[in-house]
């Protein structure tokens, strides 16, 4: 049986509120009360406006910015009674103004609507989600320059295909991560810039007749200016989509980490080890030691991926400018916003706890031919052999290798001279993976000196932002 209530907060045009159903698919408070103090700066901001342009009342900006603080208070305390009928943040904020001050909460809805106010609460809290994304991200970072330079000479199995390739440095793998987290920062703030216009004062989809000042509500509320065109701002969720690629490019690097712990952690690997802090055991099995928290963390591009591409199909086909349609851009986002902090902070945490095995990385180091290159770049440095002829020498030294069983470090000399008989004793100076990885001495390259140098500049452009 259907209910059906009045709705004052509608108006005369509709005698009735909605029923049953109607509320249940029409209701955003449910999620959007998560807004509130951004509606509440908002109104702020704009009732002040109003007041200092002579629009309403001195009085009545003081009883309306009074009765806002106590409302934020309520809600702070959890004393507030949030109501579905009421649909939304705005109206339940409203309502509760009127409630505590009276006519004059009535004033507060001069010169605009519900849809430039959604559009101004939604981006102060896209900028926020933003800010505390780029200091997260600088945590991690650190964390992840903390451990090169530990381990700026542990020598470890560079892969491609997830097949031996070269010795590399694991404080070089390290800063791999870092090198991608400070790409994910620098788009926060290139995201920032374009969000930092305010939205407010725009009203409905036209602008006002009043004579607002949008200006000074934007410096109230920290943006650089007003946005441009009001049919552009009530219907513009770019930031929302801005924020949701972030995160979910963010979250693919998390997850390349994490699936790297997975498998370095197993006992076929056993290059890392975490603490009980990121480990559970098995219900069945005493001895399992399962990396749950990097299994969770590798899982978070899911939910982040999908929350993206389905405000991407919400927007696609929307004409302008607001339609309702757009009241489902918030749950995704919200829940990517949780989902990527919580990541965040996982991945940052294991990267602290990680206990690295040295002897085993080392001992992977040098499976699988790994300093073939090595010798092939001898072959050309020291030979003057075309690097082309030099490849294929020593693609011929691994085939030997291969059929005695050994590495290309314990091929005897007689057989490498007979690769090229001008090959001397100090090609056994390149074959180890420690000489493999002092040698890489190029700009960027894993050689411990160049991990060192990069841990000092990272440590300084961390220091100097700080200041």
């Amino acid at each position: 049986m259907s209910q059906k209530t009045s709705n004052t907060m509608w108006g005369g045009r509709f005698a009735s509120g909605p029923d049953a159903i109607m509320e249940e698919i029409n209701a955003s408070i449910d999620f959007d009360k998560r807004l509130y103090r951004e509606d509440i700066a908002g109104s702020k901001a704009h009732a002040e406006m109003l007041g200092a342009q002579g629009i309403i009342a001195a009085e009545d900006v003081s009883k309306i910015v009074e009765g806002l603080a106590r409302i934020e208070a309520e809600i702070e305390a959890g004393n507030f009674t949030f109501s579905r009928k009421l649909e939304d943040i705005h109206m339940n904020i409203e309502s509760r103004l009127a409630e505590l001050i009276g006519p004059a909460a009535g004033r507060l809805h001069t010169a605009r609507s519900r849809n430039d106010q959604v559009a101004l609460d939604f981006r102060l809290h896209i900028r926020t989600a933003f800010q505390a994304l780029e200091a997260r991200l600088t945590d991690f970072i650190a964390a992840l320059v903390d451990k090169a330079e530990q381990h700026a000479e542990t020598v470890m199995p560079g892969f491609t295909h997830l097949q031996v390739a070269q010795p590399v440095t694991f404080g070089h793998h390290c800063l791999a991560y870092a090198e991608m987290a400070a790409r994910d920062r620098s788009r926060c703030r290139d995201a920032l810039k374009r969000l930092d216009e305010c939205p407010l004062g725009t009203a409905a989809l036209a602008g006002t007749g009043f004579p607002i000042d949008r200006s000074a509500t934007a410096s109230a509320l920290g943006f650089s200016a007003p946005t441009r065109n009001s049919l552009d701002t009530v219907s513009d969720r770019d930031f929302a989509l801005e924020f949701l690629s972030v995160a979910a490019i963010t979250a693919t690097h998390l997850s390349r980490l994490a699936e790297e712990i997975v498998i370095w952690s197993t006992p076929q690997f056993g290059f890392v080890k975490l603490s009980d802090a990121f480990s559970t055991g098995s219900s069945i099995m005493p001895q399992k030691r399962n990396p749950d928290a990097a299994e969770l963390v590798r899982a978070k591009p899911g939910r982040i991926n999908g929350a993206l591409i389905s405000l991407l199909t919400v927007m696609k086909g929307l004409p302008l400018t607001y339609s309702k349609d757009m009241q489902e851009d918030k749950e995704q986002v919200f829940d990517a916003i949780d989902s990527l902090s919580l990541a965040l902070a996982a991945a940052t945490g294991m990267v602290r706890d990680l206990t690295v095995n040295e002897a085993k990385m080392r001992a992977a180091a040098g499976h699988g031919f790994s300093t073939a290159t090595d010798l092939a770049d001898y072959l050309v440095r020291e030979l003057g052999l075309p690097f082309r002829e030099a490849h294929h020498v020593t693609g011929r030294a691994v085939s030997l290798a291969e059929e005695s069983g050994v590495g290309l470090e314990d091929l005897p000399l007689d057989v490498l001279r007979s690769l090229d008989p001008r090959i001397t004793e100090a090609v056994y100076e390149v074959l180890g993976v420690d000489a493999s990885v002092r040698s890489r001495r190029s700009f960027g390259g894993t050689a411990p000196d160049n991990v060192r140098a990069q841990v000092e500049y990272w440590r300084k452009r961390l220091a100097d932002e700080r200041n």
